[in-house]
């Protein structure tokens, strides 16, 4: 089989493999769909840092190169041992973190803070193939729904947008704001408004902005580079009981934590490579929270999560308007993200086709 392959830092090679057969408990999926996503470009440009090329994970035991790739769909190939709810050539979405089921985080339900936790894509093979195998527990069974390969493999990037929604609470129709709408700020646009919440959406990108109104965001806020973006959310008058930052840079927190009232909520979505200052005196004298979020749950969000993508089938075209080849992975999909130029929000790859092609929103796996 065709699959990208990653070597080390700013090296990622189109290669052929062997394709994979599925263990016990397992599914080899013939990929149709599969996004990258600012982790996939970090370990691009900065890493091996979740990757285990040089060190056996501890979990998974993988080392070496690897093919990367955590947001998937796939029609089922093959059914391994022990494995029931699934038949060859069903469309499927998967969730891609394992978990052991038997931890205390697991126990408690909080799968994704399980002792043993590892990502199919990020510390084994994952979808940036054209096969993969996958752990049947962490794939939801999604055929017959109105979804086609393409829409099936934002799943889970709305599953985090998901999790990171219920990690702030939102209760009786909100007022809040999503700083940042990009990955899955954008996901998030759209989860809020579904779950009641009234939206705004701060980004530095009209574009972005527009894709926000158009999945539902009541007001929108362009910021500049050339001031504070606290003062700016000041000067524009918002306040929210819940603040979701998905920036991932300092400005983002600082003004995430000015933009919640007392009592208010800051979830921190985005990934920060450097610590932050916080004003802690703020949070304490106004007993604000600042909430953490990890990757998703699968019985808690992954549902949810592929039920906004079937409800919201029109909007994802505008998320994700092109598909590209397995081929133009770094030329097309990651060096946009990385070397900034107009990317779309969201990068999706069909490993089966030759030339890009736009999103297919039918029902069914994509043609190729």
């Amino acid at each position: 089989m065709k699959a990208a392959v990653y070597h080390a830092r700013h090296d990622i090679r189109i290669e052929e493999r062997p394709i994979p057969s599925p263990d016990s408990g397992e599914l080899l999926l013939q990929v149709v769909g599969v996004g990258i996503c600012g982790t996939d470009a970090s370990e691009f440009t900065n890493g091996p840092s979740m990757f285990p090329i040089a060190q056996a994970h501890p979990v998974t035991g993988h080392c070496g190169p690897m093919v990367p790739g955590h947001e998937f769909a796939g029609v089922v190939a093959t059914v391994g041992s022990g494995v029931t709810g699934f038949s060859e050539g069903d469309l499927v979405a998967a969730g891609a973190g394992i978990w052991c089921g038997e931890c205390p985080r697991c126990r408690a339900g909080r799968t994704n803070l399980c002792d043993r936790y590892a990502t199919v894509g990020l510390q084994r093979d994952g979808g940036l193939a054209e096969f993969v195998a996958v752990p049947s527990s962490c794939v939801l069974n999604v055929e017959g729904r109105t979804l086609s390969g393409d829409t099936a493999a934002l799943s889970q990037p709305m599953s985090i947008a998901v999790h990171a929604m219920r990690r702030g609470r939102p209760e009786a129709g909100p007022m809040v704001t999503v700083i940042g709408v990009g990955g899955i700020g954008a996901f998030l646009v759209h989860a809020l408004v579904q779950e009641g919440c009234h939206v705004t959406a701060i980004d530095l990108d009209e574009a972005r902005l527009a894709v926000a109104s158009g999945l539902g965001a009541h007001r929108t806020i362009a910021a500049t580079r050339d001031l504070p973006l606290i003062s700016q959310v000041a000067d524009a008058g918002v306040r929210a009981e819940i603040a979701y930052e998905c920036t991932g840079v300092a400005a983002g927190v600082e003004a995430a934590v000015g933009t919640v009232e007392q009592g208010g909520r800051v979830v921190v979505v985005g990934l920060h490579k450097a610590p932050v200052a916080v004003d802690l005196t703020s949070v304490a004298l106004q007993e604000k929270e600042l909430v953490g979020t990890l990757a998703h749950v699968f019985d808690a969000d992954f549902r949810h999560a592929v039920d906004l993508i079937e409800e919201g089938i029109d909007h994802w075209p505008s998320v994700a308007p092109t598909v590209l080849p397995l081929d133009d992975l770094v030329a097309g999909g990651i060096r946009p993200m990385v070397e900034g130029g107009d990317p779309p929000i969201k990068a999706l790859l069909d490993p089966r086709i030759d030339a890009e092609r736009a999103i297919d929103v039918l029902t069914g796996p994509a043609a190729s």
